[in-house]
């Protein structure tokens, strides 16, 4: 086998596409298909499951994407050792992929210090919700995940990074005044339009346990509108579309501002944790380490599998 046959390999599996994994390496497409009957043929085993609609790694592909990649990278550090003069196409390159609230109010700090730590080194963040997260995991989109709920799979660890609180907000009115004032519990939820996340999301998920906790069941809450992004929900909840539960991570500014009132769901508040995410099947990435590491440093927290 040569590197250009992993190479090709690599490229496909990422994309899920013979055409695109040949723009990539700047060669036609019937030369991937060649590097990759030849890899199959070599090796005895079939390295894709091909349908109409799509391209993805068989079960013997997947079982040797890991050491693929590995010998790539490994095949970049020797070639870099000995060139007298940086080629920026051949940075190494870290792939996140993030749910919404991690990925809009964490990643930045996180990033931050891991290019400190490791300057030449690229990253690129994809943005999902927590079941994409898990997706772009097992489908070795990513080098890691960082996700706002645990998702039911053998495929994954999920390891706790950060307690995020969980709030009740609505808009800053004279009702929600009154009822800040003088509610006692939190049955008076059930008769507002209540605003959710889409149903891959982690805070959704989240959300909906907390308040089962609390004894009320998501069946009994009037759901006016359902949104995919953080932001679409606190604006509509600041222009008086609803009540929700949110991160207290991305309404901080709106309650400083006085533009949403905050509800604790009890007086020590309600948490969820937020996980980062890597494949059980196979060792993680040299990136996967650099950024655990980094999270490891910021949020202090020990992983054990460090």
């Amino acid at each position: 086998m040569t590197l250009k046959q992993l190479e090709a390999f690599v490229k496909i599996a990422n994309n899920k596409s013979f055409t695109l994994a040949a723009k990539e390496l700047f060669i036609t497409q019937p030369t991937v298909s060649a590097y990759i009957n030849n890899l199959e043929e070599e090796l005895g085993v079939r390295l894709f499951d091909r349908t109409t609609k799509e391209v993805r790694l068989s079960e013997e592909g997947d079982s040797i994407y890991f050491y693929a990649k590995e010998m790539l990278e490994l095949a970049d550090k020797i070639q870099s050792s000995f060139s007298v003069e940086e080629d920026e196409n051949k940075l190494r390159q870290v792939v996140i992929s993030t749910s919404s609230i991690p990925g809009q109010f964490l990643v930045p700090e996180i990033l931050s210090a891991f290019k400190k730590k490791f300057p030449e080194v690229d990253f690129k963040v994809r943005e999902t919700d927590s079941e994409g997260v898990v997706e772009d995991i097992t489908n070795h989109m990513a080098d890691i995940g960082l996700a706002g709920t645990e998702i039911s799979t053998n495929k994954c660890n999920f390891i706790p990074f950060y307690d995020d609180e969980l709030i009740l907000v609505t808009e800053n009115s004279e009702k929600y005044r009154k009822i800040k004032e003088t509610a006692t519990n939190l049955d008076w939820i059930k008769n507002e339009d209540f605003i959710m996340r889409e149903s891959g999301s982690g805070t959704r998920r989240e959300a909906v346990k907390l308040l089962e906790s609390h004894g009320i069941s998501q069946n009994e809450l009037k759901i006016s509108a359902t949104f995919g992004k953080t932001v679409t929900v606190v604006k509509s909840v600041v222009n008086g579309l609803g009540i929700a539960m949110m991160s207290r991570l991305a309404v901080t500014g709106e309650i400083e501002r006085g533009e949403l009132l905050e509800f604790k769901l009890s007086k020590d508040g309600g948490y969820r944790k937020l996980y980062m995410v890597t494949e059980k099947k196979n060792r993680v990435s040299e990136g996967c380490k650099d950024i655990m590491g980094i999270v490891a440093k910021l949020y202090k927290v020990n992983i054990k599998e460090l």
